[in-house]
């Protein structure tokens, strides 16, 4: 057979484990793994690098349309070209920042729209949940293609917006869950409890605190622990698939191991950023680090490792949030927005942080970033170098330090928590169903063959 590209001579990562062999692709599918498989159309020699599926980010913000209000913070355009540059062949997209948000069967095409001609990574959708939408959205987003839901226990959205997200209550998590059950997909919930934090961050604020650190401490380590404990409860007691999103502490993560021992369907991820920074030095970097959940101190992160090495952390995502730079740019960290672009930082910082400096096996961090968000997603052609996937593939240069400048990154505005860090690895290629987007020698290509999936 003549193929139209094979991937020659590099450490590849099967489902086995990695393989020095070669992988070919035949109308964006991988069709043959091994040796002598004859010829191709392109050659691409990757002797020296790691041939990884391509990252499925599971947690990604992209605010496109932004209905006026949002018009200048990430759209599809830059964002899929970041993810491109990072290793990023696919992700979820989070329903909020957007306005409006993708709450229904009007927001959704709203934002299919929006992406038209614009992709250059393949993009599934969650659809929210919200107060507002449970008499007919939840159908609806389903009947539209959505892969899965989110909703905030944390106070979220802007109310002066029309349109603008909203977090759920009570009875809102607990309607919605029963309907989302109905659907077999899954519920990604950000579990922070939002009476606490919000009164301990307004206290705060008027006993004139103005530092990271002093915000990190308005939300303690029990408002994730109280909301993840009550949404395994309510998925319990309607049977609902969910997930917790961007888990912070240690404690957190044995919240969900614990209940999915007893049985529950219930999964967390955490952000790359939680495993690279600490309390101790987000004054320093400033409030382009500030996030929610907030990043927490040395033995927080390094209970986090113990937990993402011992399998009971699914995946790792960026949780991708960007804004406008004057949001960021405040002197009170309490009025800063808080979010970290980091879509296209993902795979070279856990690669170098997991693998390369404490031993992560090629299969976790292949399962971390690839394998495991597109088997909860049910993203079927996703995640895996075998026979009959889409060829989506990072080529990862190891041992191949360098410094992150402003001027790297695709972001439509160019800021990072990791700029001006050395990171240890190197995206040198990505491949989308067999076509490369980013190379180190030509950079992001302008051909935009990224696609909606629909479930």
């Amino acid at each position: 057979m003549n193929y139209d590209l094979i991937i020659k001579n590099g450490l590849v990562i099967l489902d086995n484990g990695e393989v020095e062999t070669d992988v070919a692709v035949k109308d964006g599918k991988i069709v043959a793994i091994g040796s002598d498989l004859g010829e191709a159309s392109e050659v691409i020699d990757a002797q020296g690098l790691v041939v990884s599926p391509g990252m499925v980010d599971a947690h990604v913000h992209i605010t496109d349309p932004g209905g006026s209000y949002r018009d200048e913070w990430e759209g599809y355009l830059t964002g899929t070209k970041a993810c491109a540059k990072g290793g990023v062949t696919s992700f979820m997209e989070m329903p909020l920042n957007q306005v409006p948000a993708t709450v229904d069967a009007a927001s959704l095409k709203i934002k299919y729209a929006a992406g038209e001609n614009k992709l250059t990574a393949d993009v599934a959708s969650f659809g929210g949940l919200v107060p507002f939408n449970i008499e007919g959205g939840i159908q609806e987003l389903d009947e539209g293609g959505v892969a899965a839901y989110k909703c905030f226990m944390a106070t979220c959205g802007d109310r002066s917006i029309e349109g603008d997200f909203m977090n759920a209550d009570d009875y809102t998590l607990y309607e919605g869950m029963k309907q989302i059950a109905k659907t077999g997909k899954v519920l990604a919930i950000h579990a922070e409890n939002a009476t606490i934090t919000d009164k301990l961050g307004e206290i705060a604020y008027k006993n004139g605190e103005t530092t990271l650190a002093a915000y990190v401490a308005t939300r303690p380590v029990f408002t994730e622990v109280e909301p993840i404990r009550r949404a395994i409860l309510f998925a319990k007691e309607t049977g609902c698939r969910i997930h917790i999103c961007h888990v912070a502490c240690p404690e957190g993560v044995e919240e969900v191991t614990k209940a999915r021992n007893e049985g529950v369907d219930v999964t967390c991820e955490t952000c790359t950023h939680y495993l690279y920074f600490d309390t101790s030095e987000l004054d320093a970097i400033g409030p382009v680090v500030k996030c929610s959940p907030p990043i927490r101190d040395k033995e927080n992160q390094n209970g986090m490792w113990k937990k993402v090495l011992a399998g009971e952390i699914a995946f790792v995502t960026s949780d991708h949030s960007p804004c406008t730079p004057d949001l960021k740019d405040k002197e009170n960290a309490f009025e800063a927005w808080g979010g970290i672009p980091g879509v296209q930082n993902n795979v070279d910082v856990l690669f170098d942080e997991g693998v390369q400096k404490r031993g992560m096996s090629l299969k976790m961090f292949a399962d971390i970033i690839a394998t495991n968000p597109a088997d909860l997603y049910s993203l079927n052609s996703k995640g895996r170098i075998s026979i009959g996937k889409d060829a989506d593939f990072v080529l990862i240069k190891p041992n191949a330090p360098y410094t992150l400048q402003a001027e790297d990154l695709e972001y439509k505005n160019k800021i990072s928590p990791y700029i001006g860090r050395e990171i240890g690895a190197q995206v040198a290629r990505t491949i989308l169903r067999g076509e490369t987007v980013y190379s180190q020698e030509d950079g992001v290509v302008d051909t935009r063959p990224g696609q909606f999936i629909l479930k």
